[in-house]
């Protein structure tokens, strides 16, 4: 594996990689790439296999930041204007400042409950943010979802999830969608005031959804401005059906077409400002390290 240095860049150029149904590859060597945000003009997402925090910024992409051992997932600004890191691999919520220096991480919340396995974030509209930790792997049901305030105190809000994968708040911030991989569903819980979690129910079954023609593994979550809610997949066989699909579905969990990628694994996707293109992050290799993949950029229509 290539060894990189912070702020090593790597140019790609854009046109070289342009499909004719304007799909984009923003980066052709990524490694195991996931967790992506928008924020402030540029693209920054997670490369799992490099343990780095990478951003592009319409041009080139350049590793912001290397922390060997999280095992980071997803990345994601505070309203400090630092970051946080779901680092799967070491069960901690690492810290970075704006600059790109690693802090010091949170290991535990208010109570003492460790995190197993911190997989994705979901911004809230009051400055918090909430993260699933996935839980061991396997048949266990112990998956969880955690809530850091503002204040950056840290509570446990929901639990026995089976396998905790992504997701999102809705925009009138006041549902919260979780998936649990395992289950190949999305389910949902009413937010309260104080962010905790309550009425948690099924709000959508992906394999009803693909008429059990496969279980797709559902991955990363995301809404769009107009209230569509984007799922992302991260199939085991490269070669099953509907793989390289993102789906969207409407409030009601219908299903209102799909986004379809060249490569077989998209686990998780961004917006840009407009909402006019989708950034996908997506594997080509995802049996071994260095799980090869690319950063698309594709048209939302």
């Amino acid at each position: 594996m290539k060894k990189f240095l912070l702020g090593l860049f790597f140019a790609t150029s854009l046109a070289s990689f342009a499909h004719a149904d304007g799909i984009k590859i923003l980066n052709n060597d990524a490694h195991y790439p996931e967790g992506p945000v928008w924020y402030k003009g540029k693209l920054w997402y997670i490369e799992y296999d490099r343990n780095t925090i990478t951003t592009w910024d319409g041009t080139k992409n350049v590793i912001f930041n290397t922390d060997k051992g999280c095992g980071e997932s997803a990345v994601v600004p505070t309203v400090r204007g630092d970051f946080i890191v779901t680092c799967y691999d070491n069960g901690t919520i690492g810290r970075v400042s704006a600059e790109g220096k690693t802090l010091k991480p949170y290991t535990q919340d208010k109570d003492g409950n460790k995190f197993v396995g911190p997989n994705d974030f979901a911004p809230d509209k009051k400055g918090g943010i909430y993260f699933t930790a996935s839980g061991d792997q396997g048949p266990v049901i112990d998956g969880k979802v955690f809530y850091i305030a503002k204040d950056e105190t840290i509570t446990q809000e929901a639990v026995d999830l089976h396998n905790a994968n992504g997701l999102v708040v809705s925009n009138d911030g006041k549902i919260l969608y979780v998936v649990e991989t395992e289950d190949n569903r999305l389910l949902q819980f009413k937010i309260a005031e104080d962010g905790s979690l309550s009425d948690r129910r099924v709000f959508l079954n992906l394999d009803d959804l693909t008429n059990h023609v496969v279980h797709i593994w559902p991955d990363g979550v995301k809404i769009d401005s107009k209230g569509e809610i984007y799922i992302g997949q991260s199939p085991r066989d490269v070669k099953a059906p509907l793989v390289g699909k993102i789906f969207i579905v409407n409030a009601d969990g219908k299903l209102l077409r799909t986004l379809s990628l060249p490569s077989p694994q998209v686990p998780n996707l961004a917006f840009s400002p407009d909402d006019k293109t989708v950034y996908v992050t997506a594997l080509d290799q995802i049996d071994k390290s260095p799980y090869l993949g690319k950063i698309y950029s594709i048209p939302n229509q």
